[in-house]
Protein backbone atom coordinates (compact mmCIF):
# COMPACT_ATOMS: atom_id res chain seq x y z
CA UNK A 1 0.00 0.00 0.00
CA UNK A 2 1.11 3.56 -0.64
CA UNK A 3 0.84 6.55 1.63
CA UNK A 4 -1.07 9.73 1.07
CA UNK A 5 0.94 12.72 2.25
CA UNK A 6 0.33 16.45 2.04
CA UNK A 7 1.98 19.53 3.54
CA UNK A 8 0.15 22.87 3.73
CA UNK A 9 1.37 26.28 4.78
CA UNK A 10 -0.69 27.92 7.50
CA UNK A 11 1.18 31.17 8.07
CA UNK A 12 4.41 32.97 7.25
CA UNK A 13 5.94 35.48 9.67
CA UNK A 14 8.85 37.84 8.95
CA UNK A 15 11.25 37.71 11.92
CA UNK A 16 13.24 40.71 10.56
CA UNK A 17 16.50 39.20 11.84
CA UNK A 18 17.92 35.92 10.53
CA UNK A 19 15.92 33.04 12.03
CA UNK A 20 17.72 29.85 13.08
CA UNK A 21 15.76 28.02 15.79
CA UNK A 22 12.12 27.24 16.62
CA UNK A 23 10.62 25.17 19.45
CA UNK A 24 7.07 24.22 20.42
CA UNK A 25 6.42 23.92 24.13
CA UNK A 26 6.16 20.26 25.23
CA UNK A 27 4.56 21.06 28.60
CA UNK A 28 0.79 20.74 28.93
CA UNK A 29 -1.37 22.83 28.67
CA UNK A 30 0.99 24.99 26.61
CA UNK A 31 1.38 22.82 23.48
CA UNK A 32 0.13 25.80 21.46
CA UNK A 33 3.09 27.97 22.51
CA UNK A 34 5.95 28.50 20.05
CA UNK A 35 9.28 30.32 20.41
CA UNK A 36 11.62 31.43 17.63
CA UNK A 37 15.19 32.68 18.00
CA UNK A 38 17.22 34.84 15.63
CA UNK A 39 20.89 35.55 14.98
CA UNK A 40 22.19 38.67 13.28
CA UNK A 41 25.83 39.53 12.66
CA UNK A 42 26.28 43.32 12.79
CA UNK A 43 29.56 44.21 11.13
CA UNK A 44 31.53 47.23 12.27
CA UNK A 45 31.52 50.26 10.01
CA UNK A 46 34.99 51.65 10.65
CA UNK A 47 38.42 50.88 12.07
CA UNK A 48 37.36 51.87 15.56
CA UNK A 49 34.33 49.61 15.28
CA UNK A 50 35.85 46.66 13.42
CA UNK A 51 34.66 43.99 15.82
CA UNK A 52 31.31 42.56 14.68
CA UNK A 53 28.49 42.26 17.18
CA UNK A 54 25.93 39.49 17.29
CA UNK A 55 22.40 40.47 18.16
CA UNK A 56 19.20 38.48 18.34
CA UNK A 57 15.56 38.49 19.21
CA UNK A 58 13.35 35.99 20.98
CA UNK A 59 9.75 35.71 19.80
CA UNK A 60 6.88 34.11 21.70
CA UNK A 61 3.75 33.02 19.79
CA UNK A 62 0.46 31.34 20.56
CA UNK A 63 -1.29 29.11 18.02
CA UNK A 64 -5.01 29.83 17.96
CA UNK A 65 -7.93 28.46 15.94
CA UNK A 66 -10.23 31.45 15.56
CA UNK A 67 -11.50 30.97 12.03
CA UNK A 68 -10.35 30.43 8.44
CA UNK A 69 -9.57 34.13 7.86
CA UNK A 70 -7.49 34.66 11.01
CA UNK A 71 -3.75 33.91 10.99
CA UNK A 72 -3.26 31.13 13.56
CA UNK A 73 -0.06 32.50 15.11
CA UNK A 74 -0.47 35.43 17.48
CA UNK A 75 2.67 37.19 18.66
CA UNK A 76 2.62 37.48 22.43
CA UNK A 77 6.09 38.89 23.11
CA UNK A 78 9.38 39.87 21.50
CA UNK A 79 12.57 40.35 23.43
CA UNK A 80 15.87 41.74 22.13
CA UNK A 81 18.75 39.51 23.23
CA UNK A 82 22.22 38.46 22.27
CA UNK A 83 22.26 36.31 19.14
CA UNK A 84 20.48 33.01 19.76
CA UNK A 85 22.04 29.76 18.54
CA UNK A 86 19.65 27.24 20.08
CA UNK A 87 16.42 27.02 22.08
CA UNK A 88 15.08 24.03 24.01
CA UNK A 89 12.16 23.70 26.43
CA UNK A 90 12.53 21.46 29.45
CA UNK A 91 10.23 18.53 28.69
CA UNK A 92 8.62 18.62 32.15
CA UNK A 93 7.38 21.52 34.29
CA UNK A 94 9.75 22.83 36.95
CA UNK A 95 8.03 24.26 40.01
CA UNK A 96 4.82 23.97 37.99
CA UNK A 97 6.16 26.19 35.18
CA UNK A 98 7.43 25.57 31.68
CA UNK A 99 11.13 26.52 31.43
CA UNK A 100 12.97 27.52 28.24
CA UNK A 101 16.72 27.22 27.75
CA UNK A 102 18.60 29.57 25.40
CA UNK A 103 22.16 29.24 24.05
CA UNK A 104 23.53 32.73 23.36
CA UNK A 105 26.42 34.15 21.34
CA UNK A 106 27.74 35.74 24.57
CA UNK A 107 28.69 32.27 25.81
CA UNK A 108 25.74 32.24 28.18
CA UNK A 109 23.11 29.66 28.88
CA UNK A 110 19.92 31.51 29.83
CA UNK A 111 16.69 30.20 31.33
CA UNK A 112 13.21 31.71 31.09
CA UNK A 113 9.93 30.69 32.69
CA UNK A 114 6.59 30.82 30.91
CA UNK A 115 4.11 32.75 33.01
CA UNK A 116 0.38 33.13 32.54
CA UNK A 117 -0.74 36.73 32.20
CA UNK A 118 -3.70 38.35 33.90
CA UNK A 119 -5.62 38.60 30.63
CA UNK A 120 -5.05 35.00 29.61
CA UNK A 121 -1.87 35.50 27.58
CA UNK A 122 1.60 34.18 28.38
CA UNK A 123 4.99 35.81 28.67
CA UNK A 124 8.59 34.78 29.26
CA UNK A 125 10.37 35.93 32.40
CA UNK A 126 14.12 35.65 33.00
CA UNK A 127 14.97 32.96 35.54
CA UNK A 128 18.73 32.38 35.52
CA UNK A 129 21.87 32.56 33.41
CA UNK A 130 25.43 31.30 33.55
CA UNK A 131 28.46 31.91 31.35
CA UNK A 132 30.03 28.69 30.09
CA UNK A 133 33.17 30.51 28.98
CA UNK A 134 34.60 33.83 27.83
CA UNK A 135 35.20 34.66 24.18
CA UNK A 136 33.05 31.82 22.92
CA UNK A 137 29.55 31.19 21.60
CA UNK A 138 27.14 28.76 23.21
CA UNK A 139 26.06 26.69 20.21
CA UNK A 140 23.60 24.09 21.46
CA UNK A 141 21.80 22.78 24.52
CA UNK A 142 19.76 19.75 25.52
CA UNK A 143 17.78 18.74 28.60
CA UNK A 144 18.03 15.36 30.31
CA UNK A 145 14.23 15.13 30.46
CA UNK A 146 13.47 13.77 26.99
CA UNK A 147 11.46 10.84 28.36
CA UNK A 148 9.34 13.16 30.54
CA UNK A 149 11.28 12.22 33.68
CA UNK A 150 11.83 15.17 36.00
CA UNK A 151 13.71 13.31 38.74
CA UNK A 152 17.16 14.44 37.57
CA UNK A 153 17.05 17.70 35.64
CA UNK A 154 20.33 18.66 33.98
CA UNK A 155 21.45 20.45 30.85
CA UNK A 156 24.31 19.95 28.43
CA UNK A 157 25.73 22.78 26.34
CA UNK A 158 28.36 22.86 23.59
CA UNK A 159 30.34 25.89 22.46
CA UNK A 160 32.59 27.39 19.81
CA UNK A 161 35.74 26.58 21.79
CA UNK A 162 35.02 22.87 21.32
CA UNK A 163 33.94 22.39 24.93
CA UNK A 164 30.98 20.54 26.41
CA UNK A 165 29.46 21.66 29.72
CA UNK A 166 27.05 19.81 31.99
CA UNK A 167 24.90 21.95 34.26
CA UNK A 168 22.44 21.40 37.08
CA UNK A 169 19.40 23.46 37.97
CA UNK A 170 18.42 23.80 41.60
CA UNK A 171 16.07 26.40 43.06
CA UNK A 172 16.16 28.33 39.80
CA UNK A 173 19.97 28.65 39.71
CA UNK A 174 22.24 27.14 37.06
CA UNK A 175 25.52 25.57 38.16
CA UNK A 176 28.25 24.17 35.92
CA UNK A 177 29.01 20.64 37.14
CA UNK A 178 31.74 19.79 34.65
CA UNK A 179 33.30 21.13 31.47
CA UNK A 180 35.87 19.61 29.15
CA UNK A 181 37.49 20.04 25.77
CA UNK A 182 35.59 17.63 23.53
CA UNK A 183 36.48 18.70 19.97
CA UNK A 184 39.34 20.40 18.17
CA UNK A 185 37.07 23.02 16.59
CA UNK A 186 33.49 24.14 17.18
CA UNK A 187 31.38 21.65 19.11
CA UNK A 188 28.24 22.23 17.08
CA UNK A 189 25.96 19.92 19.01
CA UNK A 190 25.60 18.06 22.31
CA UNK A 191 22.80 15.81 23.51
CA UNK A 192 21.77 13.44 26.27
CA UNK A 193 20.89 9.81 25.89
CA UNK A 194 17.35 10.09 27.20
CA UNK A 195 17.40 6.48 28.44
CA UNK A 196 20.59 6.78 30.47
CA UNK A 197 21.25 10.42 31.21
CA UNK A 198 24.77 9.68 32.41
CA UNK A 199 25.57 9.19 28.73
CA UNK A 200 26.17 12.16 26.43
CA UNK A 201 26.92 12.62 22.75
CA UNK A 202 28.71 15.48 21.02
CA UNK A 203 29.54 16.43 17.45
CA UNK A 204 32.06 18.90 16.16
CA UNK A 205 33.56 20.66 13.19
CA UNK A 206 36.44 18.17 13.43
CA UNK A 207 34.05 15.68 11.75
CA UNK A 208 33.90 13.55 14.90
CA UNK A 209 30.93 12.11 16.76
CA UNK A 210 31.81 11.22 20.35
CA UNK A 211 30.19 9.55 23.32
CA UNK A 212 30.79 10.36 26.98
CA UNK A 213 29.96 8.60 30.26
CA UNK A 214 29.72 11.02 33.18
CA UNK A 215 30.26 8.18 35.67
CA UNK A 216 33.82 7.63 34.48
CA UNK A 217 34.55 11.28 33.70
CA UNK A 218 35.37 13.12 30.48
CA UNK A 219 39.06 12.25 30.28
CA UNK A 220 38.35 9.77 27.47
CA UNK A 221 35.29 9.36 25.25
CA UNK A 222 33.45 6.04 25.23
CA UNK A 223 33.71 6.08 21.43
CA UNK A 224 34.88 8.33 18.62
CA UNK A 225 33.27 7.91 15.22
CA UNK A 226 34.58 9.39 11.99
CA UNK A 227 31.73 7.96 9.96
CA UNK A 228 30.57 11.46 8.99
CA UNK A 229 32.93 13.06 6.47
CA UNK A 230 32.22 16.67 7.51
CA UNK A 231 31.25 18.54 10.65
CA UNK A 232 28.63 16.86 12.85
CA UNK A 233 25.93 19.42 13.65
CA UNK A 234 22.82 17.50 14.75
CA UNK A 235 22.19 14.74 17.29
CA UNK A 236 18.89 13.56 18.78
CA UNK A 237 18.33 10.57 21.03
CA UNK A 238 15.07 8.73 20.42
CA UNK A 239 12.64 9.16 23.33
CA UNK A 240 10.77 6.04 22.15
CA UNK A 241 13.40 3.34 21.60
CA UNK A 242 16.37 2.72 23.84
CA UNK A 243 19.85 3.00 22.26
CA UNK A 244 18.55 4.67 19.06
CA UNK A 245 20.33 7.84 17.96
CA UNK A 246 20.00 10.06 14.88
CA UNK A 247 22.89 12.24 13.68
CA UNK A 248 23.26 14.76 10.88
CA UNK A 249 26.20 16.52 9.30
CA UNK A 250 27.39 19.03 6.75
CA UNK A 251 28.11 15.91 4.64
CA UNK A 252 24.34 15.88 3.90
CA UNK A 253 23.77 12.47 5.49
CA UNK A 254 21.36 11.35 8.22
CA UNK A 255 22.74 8.37 10.11
CA UNK A 256 20.75 6.17 12.48
CA UNK A 257 22.69 4.35 15.17
CA UNK A 258 22.30 1.69 17.80
CA UNK A 259 24.27 3.09 20.74
CA UNK A 260 25.53 -0.41 21.62
CA UNK A 261 27.44 -0.61 18.35
CA UNK A 262 28.85 2.70 17.16
CA UNK A 263 31.23 1.16 14.65
CA UNK A 264 28.60 1.05 11.90
CA UNK A 265 25.30 2.97 11.55
CA UNK A 266 22.00 1.20 11.09
CA UNK A 267 21.24 3.27 8.02
CA UNK A 268 22.47 6.19 5.96
CA UNK A 269 20.13 8.56 4.13
CA UNK A 270 21.38 11.27 1.74
CA UNK A 271 19.44 14.50 2.19
CA UNK A 272 20.89 16.79 -0.47
CA UNK A 273 21.77 19.44 2.10
CA UNK A 274 23.68 19.78 5.34
CA UNK A 275 21.54 18.44 8.20
CA UNK A 276 21.46 21.18 10.82
CA UNK A 277 18.66 19.82 13.03
CA UNK A 278 16.94 16.48 13.59
CA UNK A 279 13.80 15.96 15.68
CA UNK A 280 12.05 12.69 16.46
CA UNK A 281 8.27 12.97 16.50
CA UNK A 282 7.03 13.31 20.11
CA UNK A 283 4.70 10.28 19.88
CA UNK A 284 5.24 8.42 16.59
CA UNK A 285 8.50 6.56 17.01
CA UNK A 286 9.40 6.09 13.33
CA UNK A 287 9.06 9.70 12.15
CA UNK A 288 12.11 11.97 12.01
CA UNK A 289 12.09 15.64 10.97
CA UNK A 290 15.21 17.01 9.27
CA UNK A 291 16.19 20.64 8.57
CA UNK A 292 18.52 20.37 5.59
CA UNK A 293 20.06 23.82 5.14
CA UNK A 294 19.98 24.42 1.36
CA UNK A 295 17.57 21.56 0.66
CA UNK A 296 14.46 22.38 2.68
CA UNK A 297 12.69 20.38 5.39
CA UNK A 298 11.88 16.68 5.16
CA UNK A 299 10.14 13.97 7.20
CA UNK A 300 11.75 10.53 7.18
CA UNK A 301 10.03 7.24 7.96
CA UNK A 302 12.60 5.11 9.79
CA UNK A 303 10.71 1.91 10.58
CA UNK A 304 12.46 -0.42 8.13
CA UNK A 305 15.88 0.97 8.99
CA UNK A 306 15.27 0.47 12.71
CA UNK A 307 14.09 -3.07 12.06
CA UNK A 308 17.40 -3.93 10.42
CA UNK A 309 16.83 -3.45 6.68
CA UNK A 310 19.96 -1.31 6.45
CA UNK A 311 18.57 0.80 3.63
CA UNK A 312 18.00 4.53 3.42
CA UNK A 313 14.92 5.94 5.14
CA UNK A 314 12.22 7.05 2.68
CA UNK A 315 11.10 10.67 2.71
CA UNK A 316 7.33 10.73 3.26
CA UNK A 317 6.88 14.51 3.19
CA UNK A 318 8.78 17.66 2.27
CA UNK A 319 8.16 21.31 2.98
CA UNK A 320 9.77 23.38 0.23
CA UNK A 321 8.28 26.86 0.60
CA UNK A 322 11.27 28.47 2.32
CA UNK A 323 13.66 30.43 0.13
CA UNK A 324 16.78 30.33 2.27
CA UNK A 325 18.85 28.10 4.55
CA UNK A 326 16.69 25.66 6.49
CA UNK A 327 17.86 25.75 10.11
CA UNK A 328 15.11 25.48 12.72
CA UNK A 329 12.27 22.93 12.75
CA UNK A 330 10.07 21.31 15.36
CA UNK A 331 6.90 19.26 15.90
CA UNK A 332 4.04 20.51 18.03
CA UNK A 333 2.21 18.17 20.42
CA UNK A 334 -0.98 20.10 19.76
CA UNK A 335 -3.80 17.95 18.41
CA UNK A 336 -5.07 18.86 14.95
CA UNK A 337 -8.13 16.61 14.99
CA UNK A 338 -10.24 19.63 14.12
CA UNK A 339 -9.54 21.38 10.80
CA UNK A 340 -6.73 23.87 11.26
CA UNK A 341 -7.11 27.46 10.06
CA UNK A 342 -5.35 28.50 6.89
CA UNK A 343 -4.00 32.01 6.72
CA UNK A 344 -5.06 34.04 3.69
CA UNK A 345 -1.35 34.82 3.39
CA UNK A 346 -0.33 31.33 2.30
CA UNK A 347 3.24 30.85 1.25
CA UNK A 348 4.14 30.59 -2.39
CA UNK A 349 7.63 29.81 -3.73
CA UNK A 350 9.41 33.09 -4.12
CA UNK A 351 11.41 34.20 -7.10
CA UNK A 352 14.94 32.92 -7.10
CA UNK A 353 17.63 34.96 -5.44
CA UNK A 354 19.42 34.99 -8.76
CA UNK A 355 17.96 37.05 -11.60
CA UNK A 356 16.74 34.81 -14.39
CA UNK A 357 16.17 31.70 -12.24
CA UNK A 358 18.41 29.14 -10.64
CA UNK A 359 19.34 28.60 -7.04
CA UNK A 360 22.06 30.18 -4.95
CA UNK A 361 23.71 27.13 -3.42
CA UNK A 362 25.57 27.71 -0.18
CA UNK A 363 28.77 25.67 -0.35
CA UNK A 364 29.45 25.74 3.40
CA UNK A 365 27.57 27.54 6.06
CA UNK A 366 26.60 27.76 9.68
CA UNK A 367 24.93 30.50 11.69
CA UNK A 368 28.37 31.65 12.83
CA UNK A 369 30.59 31.19 9.78
CA UNK A 370 31.16 32.82 6.43
CA UNK A 371 30.08 31.04 3.29
CA UNK A 372 30.76 30.72 -0.43
CA UNK A 373 28.05 30.57 -3.05
CA UNK A 374 27.61 29.34 -6.58
CA UNK A 375 24.60 29.36 -8.89
CA UNK A 376 23.02 26.05 -9.86
CA UNK A 377 20.08 24.90 -11.94
CA UNK A 378 17.43 22.45 -10.70
CA UNK A 379 19.60 19.46 -11.61
CA UNK A 380 22.50 20.78 -9.53
CA UNK A 381 24.61 21.86 -12.51
CA UNK A 382 26.85 24.88 -12.02
CA UNK A 383 25.73 28.01 -13.89
CA UNK A 384 28.61 30.36 -14.86
CA UNK A 385 28.11 34.04 -14.15
CA UNK A 386 26.29 35.86 -16.92
CA UNK A 387 24.37 32.77 -18.08
CA UNK A 388 20.59 32.78 -17.64
CA UNK A 389 19.35 29.79 -15.73
CA UNK A 390 16.28 27.83 -16.79
CA UNK A 391 13.05 28.47 -14.95
CA UNK A 392 12.72 26.59 -11.71
CA UNK A 393 10.26 23.75 -11.44
CA UNK A 394 8.98 21.60 -8.60
CA UNK A 395 8.82 17.88 -9.26
CA UNK A 396 6.31 15.63 -7.57
CA UNK A 397 7.77 13.17 -5.09
CA UNK A 398 7.88 9.46 -5.85
CA UNK A 399 5.03 7.14 -4.92
CA UNK A 400 5.98 5.05 -1.91
CA UNK A 401 5.04 1.43 -1.50
CA UNK A 402 5.63 0.70 2.16
CA UNK A 403 3.28 -1.15 4.44
CA UNK A 404 2.26 0.58 7.66
CA UNK A 405 -0.32 -0.05 10.34
CA UNK A 406 -0.06 3.48 11.71
CA UNK A 407 -3.29 5.49 11.91
CA UNK A 408 -3.85 8.65 9.94
CA UNK A 409 -2.46 11.73 11.59
CA UNK A 410 -2.28 15.47 11.17
CA UNK A 411 0.77 17.23 12.56
CA UNK A 412 1.46 20.88 13.28
CA UNK A 413 5.03 21.97 12.63
CA UNK A 414 7.11 25.13 12.53
CA UNK A 415 10.27 25.88 10.59
CA UNK A 416 12.48 28.88 9.99
CA UNK A 417 15.03 29.97 7.44
CA UNK A 418 18.05 32.17 7.82
CA UNK A 419 18.79 34.85 5.25
CA UNK A 420 15.17 35.54 4.31
CA UNK A 421 14.31 35.70 8.06
CA UNK A 422 11.09 33.73 7.77
CA UNK A 423 9.11 31.62 10.23
CA UNK A 424 6.55 29.21 8.77
CA UNK A 425 3.75 27.38 10.56
CA UNK A 426 2.52 24.39 8.55
CA UNK A 427 0.64 21.14 8.83
CA UNK A 428 1.28 17.67 7.51
CA UNK A 429 -1.58 15.28 6.83
CA UNK A 430 -0.58 11.65 6.42
CA UNK A 431 -2.81 8.69 5.57
CA UNK A 432 -1.22 5.25 5.36
CA UNK A 433 -2.83 2.65 3.13
CA UNK A 434 -4.07 5.28 0.69
CA UNK A 435 -4.48 4.31 -2.94
CA UNK A 436 -1.86 6.79 -4.04
CA UNK A 437 0.28 9.57 -2.69
CA UNK A 438 -0.51 13.15 -3.54
CA UNK A 439 2.51 15.38 -4.20
CA UNK A 440 3.52 17.74 -1.44
CA UNK A 441 2.54 21.34 -1.90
Amino acid sequence: MAWKSRTRSLQVFDTELSADTVEWCPVSPHHNILVCGTYQLQKGTGEEDATPSRTGRLYLFEFRREGPMSPPLTELQRMDTAAILDLKWCHVPLSEQAVLGLAAATGELQLYTLSDGQEGGCSLQSLSSVEVGVDRLALSLDWSTGRMDGSDVRLVCSDSAGCVSVLSLAEGALTVLSQWKAHDFEAWISAFSYWDTQLLYSGGDDCKLKGWDLRVGPSCPTFTSKRHSMGVCSIHSSPHREHILATGSYDEQVLLWDGRNMRQPLSETPMGGGVWRLKWHPSHQHLLLAACMHNDFHILHCQQALEGSGGACPIVASYILHNSLAYGADWSRLSLEEPAPCSPLTAEPKESLAEGGGHVRIQYESPTASFDTSLEDDAGRYIPEGITAPAASVAAGPTLSLDSDSPSLSCLLASCSFYDHMLHAWRWDWTPNAAQQEPDQ
